[in-house]
């Protein structure tokens, strides 16, 4: 059981990576599309700003929790480090708790959030639920809830590029 689920959270670290990365990529190319508009064709296009900032909403939550569950976000660990062994431990499941309040914090607000912008909408996107474009703060939340409790029943996952010294293999 232990398996399946950490195969589980393996596909959906690759899910999050996928998307954030994916936001990445296409903010990197609506931002020079706008300066392009703007300052060559002396005609500024409306849509690319909004969509950059819906784009890093996105990058933003989705990519946060991809981060959180390798280690790979910013942390202050110096005097958690100098700390015994044993008090080391239940600090980090201090703060694994913290963390799963966080989260849950986002998956309920961001519903909530999501539920009382849904029918108005974007300027910019008339088609476009404002609601949709607040959705990757629930979605990351739960990403976020599932990898604290990855990491709180079966610990920091193993960093597959140092164990094969190439990308996860997803199988």
């Amino acid at each position: 059981m232990t398996g399946l689920f950490r195969r589980t959270m393996d596909w959906l670290y690759l899910a999050c990576v996928i998307v954030g990365g994916s936001a990445l990529v296409l903010i990197a190319a609506v931002i020079p599309y706008a300066v392009f508009t703007r300052y060559v064709l002396n005609s500024a296009a409306s849509w690319p700003e909004p969509l950059a900032i819906l784009l890093t909403i996105v990058l933003t939550f989705v990519g946060a929790a991809a981060a959180y569950r390798f280690n790979l976000h910013m942390n202050v660990s110096y005097f958690a480090n100098q700390l015994p062994q044993p008090w080391r431990k239940g600090l980090d499941l201090v703060v694994q708790l913290l963390m799963a309040l966080i989260a849950s914090f986002m998956i309920v607000w961001g519903e909530r959030l999501v539920e009382v912008t849904w029918h108005n909408s974007i300027a910019d996107f008339p088609q476009l639920s404002v609601g949709v474009t607040y959705l990757p703060i629930p979605i990351g939340g739960a990403c976020l809830l599932l990898f604290i409790v990855e990491r709180i029943l079966l610990g920091l996952p193993p960093d597959p590029i140092a164990q094969t010294g190439e990308a996860m293999p997803f199988d």
